[in-house]
């Protein structure tokens, strides 16, 4: 399984840290891994600042999920299944896109997965699609970084679960179990990691694998 997302898929902290990161037991896919046990092999791909489709003209090019996604799931197929949880670095304002802009970039995504059969014996992977939680009204310093996102956020899943369903994507929509830390605005704290982990290894026993 690739966890393929941005800061909180990470495991960036909301607090001031020495290395600004929760361990690897802490963060959502290491709470996965242990969940799941040794039946799956659970990959962390997150990345802070990434986006669906979108270089960062401030952040360098690397930011572009796009970009790497394909060498990403080269180097790491055959798999079973890829977690994709973008969208909230596409709420800043330099980007200037709408929710519906930024889902459509969730399903760029899809599309390309679906365009290299990087499953067991040349199948396509499933893919779970997770919209992050709606960022926290009041984002402290971040506040100018995403004008308007707290608006635009909110309606994230909805946008999301439509690519997801015309793509016959899985969907899960974070925001049922966790919120964004009003210590920053839109990183998720320790126990939200572990409520995300905890769901998110529901929603992959309800896909219903074969054998």
């Amino acid at each position: 399984m690739l966890c393929y997302g941005d800061s909180n898929t990470y495991g960036q902290t909301t607090a001031n840290k020495p290395d600004d990161r929760y361990r690897h037991d802490v963060r959502w896919p290491g709470v996965l891994r242990k969940l799941l046990g040794l039946d799956w092999l659970v990959i962390e791909e997150g990345l802070s600042g990434r986006t669906t489709v979108s270089d960062d003209p401030i952040e360098g090019a690397e930011k572009n999920g796009r970009s790497y996604l394909r060498p990403c799931i080269m180097s790491h197929k055959p798999l079973d299944l890829i977690v994709i949880m973008l969208g909230t670095n596409d709420l800043k304002i330099r980007f200037n896109k709408t929710p519906g802009e930024i889902a459509m970039g969730v399903g760029a995504l899809i599309t390309d997965i679906k365009s290299m059969p990087a499953g067991v014996d040349g199948r396509i992977p499933e893919i779970l699609v997770v919209a992050p939680p709606p960022t926290a009204p009041d984002l402290k310093e971040w506040a100018p970084v995403f004008e308007g996102a707290y608006e635009k956020s909110r309606s994230l899943a909805l946008h999301f679960e439509r690519i997801a369903n015309a793509h016959e994507a899985h969907f899960f929509d974070s925001a049922l179990v966790v919120k964004s830390s009003n210590e920053d605005g839109f990183h998720l704290d320790a126990q939200a990691h572990s409520d995300l982990g905890h769901a998110i290894a529901e929603e992959i026993a309800s896909i219903g694998w074969p054998g």
